[in-house]
């Protein structure tokens, strides 16, 4: 049982056009590339074009549904077959997760050049990027193994809905131009950074596939790769303010630009676009030396972009929308309406309706006043009573010998249990993988929405230790209490949920779980969980500690799988 990651094959997208900048090299295509690469051949001349013509057709490898590469990487489905490579959906059976696999044969004029740099993206290791997982060269194939990102959406399909909000393009072009500028320090350029190359995740987190694997599958080259890269996230900008793609072709299911007239200013294409980030766009457009808008000077890095962006006015989020109530109805009944018919236009007012008697005039009221009387004077003679008892057993506990057995009764009366607040906490992951570190204020923020919750797992509902031993949480207390309960509650339901609590010694334990000291541990197959201590337990810092989680379909969040999700986390002593 494996944890399955949370990534997406890059794979090989073959619409649109490149940046105006990026050019493909001399290396033959099939008649599949030939189709859908039009934008890339356009970029060549004509001589370009009769050399390629001359060239042999490069064969892809014969591949089918279930082979293997490695006796690891199991094929599951042709993404693309295009210019001599194949891109596939996997699972990596020995972590038994889904992977993205691009297949090109060993004597292929570029798999020299795919593979290295695929192994110069693996060593970035920057979030921010899909990483490479592998590239190697076996049984006359190269192949190189990508993360999957089930959960996330190709930047394409967002804009299918409609042009974005001006604070999600400002946190689209931020995001990017710092990630490629943190690329472009360690000498890494993408020269196909498209639509299809972008993916949101379901945080809102961007994140950027085929860096430098891309072009070097395609052979795509350039003289200036920074500017490059800074046309096409100007160009990305510029779809999302618009939802048009800033040249004359159609690409990526976006209309062009009207031919013949150039280059159009964002905020002179649709109304009510951020006036700032249309000039940001056309900075990062219009980068070969040329004023861009107005007097800014161009954008020809991302690093020079991404100083253009956090000098803008900080864009904030729309403000939620609220809807008020409709106002309060009185009916009929409550109108003095009911069971009379409705006044007609130009009638006389009504007669006026006799008052009903007093309640208490009729003879039931009278039967009720005495009822209630003779309760009353129960009720004071018994009080006095009490009263009376009490005031003597004051009196007798006040005498001599008495004393030591009143101290003794208030001693065996058990305490109300006193909440304790939590100060802080951090995600515990004794194998360097964490599930969702941001998420772990929500587990006490007193919000029932917001949750923190664990990646999803294939086998269950009890961990595979081999592969996760279990997950958890952290809690500081702020000071030793003494911890008497616990109450915990959960997002899914089903069989089951195992929670143990360990009392620790810093927020950031050492050492494994086995060493620490078990406090209380419950099962449940229900939305929250209840811990008792017969002895309370002293301690500042407690580890929740989790180990089997239930079953639940695929949702907006996460995959099909066992999962579980903390909303609320709560201590009494």
């Amino acid at each position: 049982m494996a944890e399955r990651s949370t990534a997406a094959v890059d794979v090989a997208d073959n619409s649109g056009e490149d940046p105006l900048t990026a050019k493909a090299d001399k290396a033959a295509t099939d008649g599949v590339a030939e189709a859908e690469d039009t934008a890339e051949k356009s970029a060549d001349d004509t001589g370009s074009e009769r050399e390629d013509s001359e060239r042999p057709t490069i064969m892809t490898p014969e591949l089918h549904s279930g082979h293997r590469l490695a006796r690891r990487y199991r094929l599951e489905e042709c993404v693309t077959r295009l210019d001599g490579f194949s891109s596939w959906r996997a699972v990596d059976e020995k972590l038994r997760r889904a992977v993205g696999v691009h297949i090109l044969p060993a004597d292929h004029p570029r798999a020299r050049s795919v593979l290295a740099a695929a192994r110069s993206s693996a060593l970035l290791g920057d979030p921010r990027f899909v990483q490479v997982l592998d590239a190697v060269e076996e049984d006359d194939v190269v192949y190189v193994v990508h993360e999957w990102l089930p959960d996330a959406t190709e930047l394409s399909a967002l804009l299918t809905a409609g042009p974005m909000e001006a604070h999600d393009a400002y946190q689209l072009v931020s995001q990017l131009s710092q990630a490629m500028a943190a690329a472009h320090r360690e000498g890494l350029a993408h020269l196909r950074l498209t639509p299809n190359a972008v993916l949101r995740s379901s945080t809102g987190q961007y994140r950027i596939r085929g860096l430098a694997v891309n072009a070097a599958l395609r052979g795509i080259s350039a003289e200036r790769p920074q500017r490059t890269d800074t046309e096409a996230i100007g160009a990305l900008l510029y779809a999302a303010l618009t939802q048009r793609w800033p040249y004359e072709n159609d690409a990526y299911g976006l209309s062009g630009l009207p031919k013949g007239v150039g280059l159009i200013a964002p905020d002179q294409v649709r109304a009510g676009v951020h006036r700032g980030l249309s000039e940001l766009a056309m900075r990062a457009l219009v980068n070969d030396g040329a004023t861009a808008s107005r007097q800014e000077p161009p954008c020809t890095t991302p690093d020079e972009l991404a100083k253009a962006v956090t000098a803008m006015p900080r864009i904030r989020p729309p403000e939620p929308t609220f809807t008020p109530p409709p106002e309060y109805q009185r009916t009929t009944y409550q109108q003095g309406t009911y069971g009379r018919p409705g006044g007609r236009p130009g009638a006389a007012a009504t007669q006026p309706v006799p008052a009903p008697p007093a309640p208490l005039e009729s003879r039931t009221g009278k039967v009720l006043k005495w009822t209630v009387a003779a309760l009353l004077i129960a009720a004071l003679g018994l009080g006095s009573w009490q009263i009376a008892d009490k005031l003597l057993d004051h009196k007798s506990a006040e005498e001599p010998g008495n004393s030591q057995t009143t101290d003794e009764e208030q001693d065996d009366k058990p305490k109300a249990p006193v909440p304790i607040a939590i100060r802080d906490a951090e995600e515990y992951a004794p194998d360097g993988t964490p599930q969702n570190p941001e998420g772990v204020d929500n587990t006490y923020d007193d919000d029932g929405s917001s949750y923190w919750r664990t990646k999803y797992y294939y086998d269950g509902p009890d961990l595979e230790p081999s592969i996760k031993k279990g997950v958890g949480i952290v809690y500081d207390l702020g000071a030793t209490r003494d911890i008497s309960a616990a109450s915990i509650a959960l997002r899914y339901v089903g069989d089951h949920t195992t929670i143990t609590l360990y009392a620790v010694d810093s927020i950031s334990p050492s050492g494994p779980v086995e060493s620490m000291k078990k406090i209380a541990t419950t099962q449940t197959k229900d939305r929250s969980a209840k811990l008792a201590m017969q002895n309370p337990a002293k301690s500042r810092y407690v580890l929740l500690w989790m180990t089997a989680m239930p079953y639940s379909a695929q949702d907006g969040v996460s995959g099909a799988g066992h999962k579980q999700g903390i909303t609320d986390v709560k201590f009494t002593g």
